[in-house]
């Protein structure tokens, strides 16, 4: 195939991808917004948060990764090396063997889950009709396991298929019909309460194993359309239990599980902790971490999926100074884009909470603490994206140890600085922990690099990634000073208007969104031109970036 056309395929597939990412973010907001307005972040939505949380455990397992990855390895070279009929039934097998074996697990979830409750939330014995809210729905959205395990492999299958847009927006969908059918049964159950003993937010569990059957069967029309058909047995094909494939698959995966069962046990640790500060530590934490995966999910993901085939193209080619400086280029670019998130994120995270989240049940204090956590969580930020950009790399190129190492690392540290620290910051303390991780993670994956290129009789210098971060930290550090001194002049001009105090909903929101949109045309020309000035060359990369995708 014609070089540019390649190309052109990596950016139309990136790009897919960049979208779809970007509107399953905005609704998984969206849905964030709904829980906070009906339930702010009382014990309600902390017993929700924890028995979501139990079943989804295994999503890092099934749904971040681990099972896509080998299926879409083992798939791709079937298909390559065996031919279709071979590669159909391969991915027909592991669709069966899956969906049995995930439908054991969650089965043995619900028959355990008052000890799981009692593992990962102890403290919930003690307030009975928490703990019984609990368990009921730890119990319902087990069977949401099954729907989210068929979905990562039908992803997997799709994408193996050069299909990409459907699999990313499916994730997107799940969150539409959790908000529908959810807020349809919390009226209803809102209105039949008292008279059935059930409470409203278990209406959001109906939402949740609504939205897990749409995010699995949606993509079903596009799996048919890219060719899958089960194919019938023939005499060379061996008992699905012997099946070498299907083995190799799970073989695949094992590495992956070293670091899922480490992840767990910082989520055990975590969520106990939380727990012991208090009623809304672990609402305050979910709402905060899922407004920086916000930036994760768009800006690393896409800096993530643009490196990878270029890596690998380079690689294949053997062409040592374009593969050295696609690292570089994208190193620089998650800079670029993640500093400046961070700062604005410190400085501005209550006005951001504020607009997003405080509204009806949602409280005042509900943000103050929101934003603290998310304070804590931010000071990682540029690590997380790192991380995502260079695990990405190493398994291109075929080192899955080191990001294992650097994943058991992380977890290490997590745990380690969580203990110790929660005593003095609380639940801060916590997301802190999490920054700490991620720094560490990304100070082994970067460190590792010099000794990686030397297997191969190549250099690689960190001094031009090393000046390029120095610049963009230095100007996102002026620029939230900048935020600091402007804020006082804010508040006397709405003083000035009269727009402080008691007001309606509707001037509340075109104040917030007054505030936050004077912040960011602020913080744009000073970044920018302050890029400008000292001629760093990823911006115009950025803005040629941002121009495509709109």
């Amino acid at each position: 195939m014609n070089p540019k056309k390649k190309n052109l395929n990596f950016l139309k597939a990136t790009s897919q991808m960049s979208l779809a990412t970007f509107l399953s973010r905005i609704l998984g907001l969206i849905r964030e917004q709904v829980f906070a307005y009906f339930f702010g972040a009382g014990q309600m939505t902390d017993a929700f948060q924890v028995a979501f949380r139990i079943p989804n455990v295994f999503r890092d397992l099934f749904a971040e990764g681990v099972m896509s990855t080998a299926l879409i390895s083992v798939f791709t070279q079937t298909r390559l090396k065996q031919g279709t009929r071979r590669a159909w039934r391969v991915a027909g097998l592991v669709l069966r063997s899956l969906f049995l074996i995930v439908s054991g697990m969650a089965l043995l979830g619900i028959l355990l889950s008052p000890f799981l409750i009692d593992l990962y939330a102890h403290s919930y014995r003690l307030v009975s009709w928490k703990f019984h809210l609990t368990l009921r729905m730890t119990r319902f959205m087990f069977l949401f396991f099954p729907c989210i395990a068929l979905a990562a492999a039908f992803m997997g299958i799709l994408n193996a298929c050069q299909v990409f847009f459907l699999p990313a927006f499916a994730s997107g969908l799940f969150n539409l019909t959790l908000i529908g059918v959810g807020v349809f049964f919390v009226f209803l159950f809102q209105k039949f309460e008292s008279q059935w003993g059930i409470y409203p937010i278990e209406g959001m569990v109906f939402g949740v194993l609504a939205g897990g059957l749409v995010q699995a069967f949606s993509q079903l029309p596009a799996l048919y359309r890219a060719g899958y058909f089960w194919p019938e047995k023939n005499k060379d094909d061996p008992p699905w239990y012997r099946d070498s494939d299907l083995k190799k698959i799970f073989k695949l995966m094992l590495p992956g599980m070293i670091g899922f069962v480490a992840a767990q046990l910082s989520i055990l640790v975590n969520t106990n902790l939380a727990i012991m500060d208090g009623s809304g530590a672990v609402s305050w934490l979910h709402y905060a971490f899922r407004l920086l995966q916000f930036p994760i999910g768009v800006f690393g993901v896409s800096l993530a999926n643009v490196t990878l085939p270029l890596v690998c193209q380079h690689w294949v080619n053997q062409d040592q100074d374009q593969f050295r400086e696609a690292i570089t280029r994208s190193l620089k670019m998650s800079f670029a884009v993640s500093l400046p998130c961070t700062f604005g994120l410190i400085f501005l995270g209550s006005d951001v909470i504020a607009l997003i989240f405080q509204y009806g049940k949602f409280s005042l204090q509900d943000t103050r603490a929101t934003a603290w956590a998310l304070g804590m969580y931010a000071i990682g930020l540029s690590a997380s994206i790192v991380v995502k950009l260079l695990v990405s790399v190493y398994y291109a190129l075929g080192n899955i140890k080191i990001p294992i190492i650097s994943s058991i690392l992380a977890i290490s540290i997590m745990v380690g600085f969580n203990l110790f620290f929660f005593p003095l910051l609380g639940y801060g303390g916590l997301a802190l922990g999490s920054s700490v991780a991620a720094l560490g993670s990304a100070s082994l994956l970067l460190g590792y690099i010099p000794t990686f290129f030397s297997r191969y009789q190549l250099s690689f210098s960190f001094t031009p990634i090393m000046k390029s971060f120095f610049a963009y930290l230095f100007l996102s550090f002026f620029m939230g000073l900048c935020f600091f001194f402007t804020r006082p002049i804010l508040e006397q001009l709405w003083i000035q208007i009269g727009w402080v105090g008691e007001m309606g909903t509707s001037k509340i929101i075109i104040r917030r969104v007054g505030t936050l949109g004077i912040f960011m045309v602020e913080g744009m020309f000073l970044y920018y031109g302050g890029a400008k000035i000292l001629r760093l060359e990823e911006m115009n990369a950025l803005l040629e970036m941002l121009k495509r995708k709109i």
